[in-house]
């Protein structure tokens, strides 16, 4: 965290002071610079305590405790006592605002955005790793994608940050223009438009409108990096005032991949290829689809002053780092358990699927997989054609899980994650590999790590998954 007198909160969020600290002497001594948090559990010396009002809960309930764990203020929307609290009318907005008051107060700071239906997490995570060999860098945790977790990503940057990277969700038309007012950044990412949230969307060109608002946002010396093997994500490079960098496998890509080949784990090899040289990449990351992933991140880290070969060995020591993201297990009997498990969507279900049909085994080649939420309309024809996709793949076992994924049309269906592990624990055997794919909601990470022998406790952190 940036430090900041507690009445400069005040005047970035347009609150009123509140508590002991309205003797104007005491207002100003007063500094927040310990982290800024949403879970009174996270608090630390010196921090600001931001009091949400969820659906489960009252963030105002939970100040005192706050205050025992060494906050120094809060962020409310009505007077609490425990705390010299910072009283706005709504705490999200105001979050928002104090965000950028940070990031402002940070002028050196270069913001790099990534939006797309999917990967966003996975790209995000190997930019840091690339980053962070040439300056401290900071990014969001999990998937701090929305109108809170960007905040708190942003609140998370020192006077020694370089690198400030943003991942941003959207849920519909304006949701990724409000969070590039907050962050607003010099470099931005558009991995793909699919189909997830289509349900509140309403259709693609609606999501590709959304995602367009990304580059959109970048000024004149920007730069918006295009998936050039996306035609809706090309198509924005029209009418933007910043500079353009198509990525992927066309010719037409300025940074492209060239003699893609996967090893027997699924693992991506190639030749990165871009205006300041070549270089050998083999990415330790399981599936085809993080190709498109880092040739991303090599656009942006060659914006930012990055060398190919820096870069490309960068990408090589990259390991995954967000749970749930084809998190690869082998077990000590060596069934290997694939779990991808934290959302989904058509187009990465199919790119889960195809991985696991890359994957070299000895035994067989399961594919347990749950529901895909928020499509709309197109939910059972989305469901029915993933069934046909894996049928085609030559996929050996085929288990739906739970009644949302019955559109499968699966050879196997079971009722809940209880009884698929049941099943997994009787069928699986030595040299099998197993991927786990749904929703998040639909529990199948839990599964996953059930049958990995992880024996974690389900939970979400604050601010996780918010948005497409």
């Amino acid at each position: 965290m940036i430090p900041l007198l507690l009445a400069r909160v005040a005047e970035l969020t347009g609150g009123v002071l509140h508590g002991d600290v309205l003797d104007g002497d005491r207002a100003r001594a007063l500094v927040v610079d310990g982290p800024v948090v949403t879970d009174s559990r996270e608090c630390l010396a010196g921090s600001l305590y931001v009091a949400r009002v969820g659906e489960h809960a009252d963030g105002h309930d939970f100040v005192p405790a706050a205050a025992a764990r060494g906050a120094v203020a809060a962020l409310t929307a009505r007077p609490v006592d425990g705390l010299p609290c910072v009283v706005v009318p709504d705490t999200q907005l105001a979050f928002g605002r104090l965000a950028r008051g940070v990031l402002a107060a940070a002028p050196g700071v270069r913001v790099v955005g990534i939006t797309g239906s999917s990967g966003k997490t996975s790209t995000k995570d190997l930019l840091a790793a690339v980053l962070a060999t040439a300056g401290p860098t900071v990014a969001p945790e999990g998937s701090y994608n929305g109108e809170i977790g960007v905040p708190l990503t942003v609140c998370r940057i020192t006077p020694a940050t370089r690198f400030l990277i943003v991942e941003m969700g959207a849920r519909g038309v304006g949701h990724v223009a409000y969070l590039t007012e907050i962050a607003p950044p010099q470099v931005g990412i558009v991995l793909n438009v699919g189909t997830a949230h289509l349900g509140e969307f309403g259709s693609r060109e609606n999501i590709a409108r959304a995602k367009a608002e990304l580059p959109q946002a970048l000024p004149p010396t920007g730069l918006a990096i295009l998936n050039a093997d996306d035609p809706l994500v090309a198509e924005m490079a029209e009418g933007l005032a910043a500079r353009v960098c198509l990525f992927g496998t066309s010719q037409r890509a300025q940074v492209r991949a060239e003699g893609v080949v996967l090893d027997e784990a699924g693992r991506a090899a190639y030749t990165l290829v871009a205006p300041q040289g070549r270089a050998p990449v083999r990415l330790a990351l399981v599936g085809a689809h993080h190709v498109a992933n880092s040739l991303a991140v090599a656009a942006a880290a060659l914006e930012l002053g990055l060398e190919p070969d820096a870069i490309a060995a960068a990408l090589g020591r990259a390991r995954p780092v967000s749970r749930w993201r084809m998190e690869v297990t082998r077990r000590a009997d060596g069934v290997v358990v694939v779990n991808d498990a934290y959302n989904a969507n058509p187009e990465s279900m199919r790119a889960a699927l195809d991985a696991l049909a890359a994957m070299a085994t000895s035994g067989r080649r399961w594919a347990v997989v749950g529901e895909m939420l928020e499509l709309g309309t197109a939910s059972a024809a989305a469901h029915a054609e993933i069934g046909r996709y894996a049928a085609q793949l030559g996929i050996d076992r085929i288990v739906a899980v739970g009644e949302g994924a019955r559109a499968i049309g699966a050879p196997e269906w079971v009722a809940d994650t209880g009884a698929a592990f049941d099943l997994l624990r009787v069928e699986l055997v030595p040299g099998d590999v197993v991927l786990f794919k749904s929703s998040r909601d639909s529990g199948l990470r839990w599964l996953g790590d059930r049958v990995a022998g992880r024996g974690e406790t389900p939970g979400e952190p604050v601010g996780g998954e918010a948005a497409s």
